[in-house]
């Protein structure tokens, strides 16, 4: 082993899924938004941006209605929480963990702000048209996505910014993992409920995405995000 190798600061937290150490870590002195693409981020980028191209495209290539703005918006918003993703998994010191954080949640606000404008147009648009709430596969996977991620927003928000109603910041820091993990699974959740959403009339009617498309754009996006994942930062995932 070099001697480089030897004063690597925290390689434990620095070792990817897959990967060696510092592989998909932030390095000093390069800005936060490299974060976007170290690693198998790129690959991230691929696949999310393929997935909002698929979703726009074919909206786009229709006529253009209030709903149109429902497949807009939320396939916006998972473009939004993969940004949020990839933005804070490479960091690993206080610092940077501390201007990544806050990068995570204004990326994840605003994916939230998209996602809830995309609910109340769905909903307007039933209520309007005095049609049937939360029925198909997509719409029960969507409220239950919408629920968790809301919750995840709330407890991720005040874990960071009010640690005082968990008994402090060492109470708080303790759930920290929980966080994490949840946050992959409501990702993986984001990515079937568009998958769903191929199934609808709607779409077989008019939009006519195919299931395919989305699932490889998934794929490629959790090609990007899941070596990235640092066993570490779990803890109990870690033996730790």
């Amino acid at each position: 082993m070099s001697q480089q190798e030897t004063h690597r600061p925290g390689m434990g937290e620095q070792e990817p899924l897959l990967g060696g150490p510092g592989d998909a870590s932030q390095q000093d002195g390069l800005p936060l938004y490299h974060n976007l693409v170290i690693g198998t981020g790129a690959i991230a980028q691929v696949g999310s941006w393929i997935l909002v191209a698929i979703v726009w495209g074919a909206v786009f290539s229709n006529p253009v209605i209030l709903f149109s703005a429902h497949p807009l918006l939320n396939s916006a918003a998972i473009l939004l929480f993969t940004q949020g993703v990839l933005i804070l998994q490479p960091t690993h010191t206080q610092k940077q963990k501390k201007h990544g954080t806050w990068a995570h949640a204004g990326l994840n606000d605003l994916a939230l702000a998209c996602g809830i404008a995309g609910l109340v147009v769905i909903e307007y648009n039933k209520i309007s048209h005095n049609g049937t709430h939360f029925v198909s596969p997509h719409a029960i996977m969507g409220l239950i996505t919408y629920i968790l991620i809301l919750i995840q927003a709330l407890v991720g928000f005040t874990q960071y910014f009010v640690p005082q109603i968990y008994g402090g910041e060492e109470n708080a820091k303790k759930l920290y993992k929980y966080h994490r993990v949840s946050g992959y699974i409501i990702f993986l959740m984001l990515l079937a409920t568009v998958a769903a959403a191929t199934q609808t009339d709607y779409n077989k009617n008019v939009l006519g995405i195919k299931l395919w498309a989305v699932l490889v754009a998934a794929a490629i996006t959790l090609i990007g995000v899941l070596p990235r994942v640092k066993m570490q930062k779990f803890g109990w995932l870690a033996g730790q």
